[in-house]
């Protein structure tokens, strides 16, 4: 049976063509081209040899590992189809949580998470050094200096990224990641080995999945790594031709930027799948105040988790691209506007009337627009309000950016605000289409 997953893949049993140590190629993609790499023995003089002894079979690859602008990447050996199966890597030479040691085991509590308990093995593993089974794979995993993610920004870079909500979400993961460690018996992590683990637990994915994990993403791929209980093994086909030399890709998922910085630590200039979370709040100076949050939580359904384990609290909405301003609003939650329906209610009896009529449909409440076109207005311009306030938030934020040409700026303090513009110029980008909906919407009813 085939799985899919998000991220990671194998490699083929093909014939292996040597490498020319140093070579300058170039290389195009949809997302990128004639960007100078080289390949160097360095990188699989030894490790594909490791791969075969510990995956136990002669693994012959129609990939090399080469240096692209992204960091190590994989590249076409020769000529690949639509269709062809490029990467294929055995479940025995994947790194799991099954690989701690039993006594190390024991010493950990059962809350951990199985990404906390890989992120111990891979620290274990990199301390024996040499000596160490995975050492070919470890030794090539990125180091901290490497690594992008806002879970290692500082407070002044996370600071740049302040009115999204992946400032709050970068906190909260952070007191996540340090709870799960500090949980930890002593015998287990010696002092200060924490923050390694922190590096590890952002680099692995389950499972870890050595050569595919030098696979970039690109939004426009739709090659996914998929896993095989059957023949125990994960792999991954081809979605398009490549040429020899060309890079090749995969997609990570069809995520936000948000997603993209906190998970692996990069953006895209453009991202289609961005979106927003926003707040809104009942006022603490509603005189209904109770009464309507009393309305909210009965008809309010369980607070999901987002793709980072995150769960989004009752009065969270995340709104997505509205393409056209005279569309049916298609990004636009109905839970939000019916959030403002409730907020512009002025009486006890509007409220126990929307709450009749849930009990009367489907349940959901005020989903449906009011009947008085001057109410359904009102809450819609509470909507618009508020979003008009984040924009002149995300606005200021993008003006105090200097531009990334700037001399003055260090590489990674650089690299780090492009990202923030990435990611805050393409959430401005969903409350600008958003906020246009709005307005006209309240102007086809006026």
């Amino acid at each position: 049976m085939l799985v899919g997953a998000r991220l990671t893949g194998a490699w083929c049993f093909r014939h292996r063509r040597p490498h020319c140590a140093k070579a300058k190629l170039t290389f195009s993609s949809s997302s990128e081209s004639k960007v100078l790499h080289s390949i160097d023995d360095e990188y699989d003089g030894d490790f594909l040899p490791w791969l075969e002894r510990k995956a136990g079979v002669e693994i012959l690859s129609v990939l090399s590992i080469g240096k692209s602008v992204y960091g190590r990447s994989l590249f076409a050996s020769e000529k690949l189809r639509t269709g062809d199966c490029i990467l294929k890597v055995p479940y025995a030479a994947q790194l799991t949580p099954d690989n701690l040691h039993p006594k190390i085991k024991s010493l950990l509590d059962d809350e951990i998470s199985n990404v906390a308990k890989l992120a111990i093995v891979i620290l274990f593993e990199q301390k024996m050094g040499k000596d160490s089974e995975w050492a070919p794979y470890i030794s090539r995993l990125p180091q901290l200096e490497e690594m992008h993610n806002t879970i290692f920004w500082s407070k002044d870079e996370l600071d740049l990224i302040c009115p999204s909500s992946l400032f709050e979400e970068t906190v909260t993961k952070k007191d996540q990641i340090e709870s799960e460690f500090l949980v930890t018996k002593p015998s287990s992590l010696e002092h200060g080995e924490a923050q390694k683990g922190n590096h590890w637990y952002h680099i692995i994915k389950m499972p870890s999945i050595p050569f595919a994990d030098f696979l970039n993403h690109d939004g426009l791929s739709e090659a996914v790594v998929l896993h095989d209980e059957d023949k125990q093994l994960s792999e991954v086909i081809a979605d398009r031709d490549y040429a020899p030399k060309e890079e090749v890709w995969i997609t990570y998922g069809k995520f936000s930027n948000s997603t993209l910085l906190l998970d692996f630590g990069f953006s895209l200039p453009y991202n289609s799948h961005d979106e927003v979370q926003i707040q809104i709040k009942v006022p603490d100076h509603d005189p209904l105040l109770e009464v309507k949050l009393e309305v909210l939580q009965s008809h309010c359904l369980p607070r999901a988790r987002d793709v980072n384990g995150f769960k989004s609290s009752n009065d969270s909405f995340t709104i997505k691209e509205v393409r056209s301003a005279r569309g049916r609003g298609k990004g636009l939650p109905q839970s939000l506007r019916a959030f403002a329906r409730v907020l512009c209610c002025t009486s006890p009896q509007e409220l126990c009337d929307l709450a009749t009529e849930a009990a009367q449909n489907d349940g959901r409440l005020a989903r449906r627009p009011f009947r008085n076109s001057c109410q359904e207005i009102l809450a819609h311009q509470i909507l618009l309000s508020h979003i008009i306030q984040l924009t002149k938030e995300y606005s200021a934020s993008i003006e105090l950016l200097e531009p990334v040409t700037s001399p003055s700026i260090c590489k990674r303090l650089a690299f780090r605000k492009q990202m923030a513009r990435d990611l805050l110029i393409g959430e401005l980008r969903i409350l600008k289409s958003a906020s246009a909906w709005l307005e006209n919407y309240c102007a086809t009813l006026a």
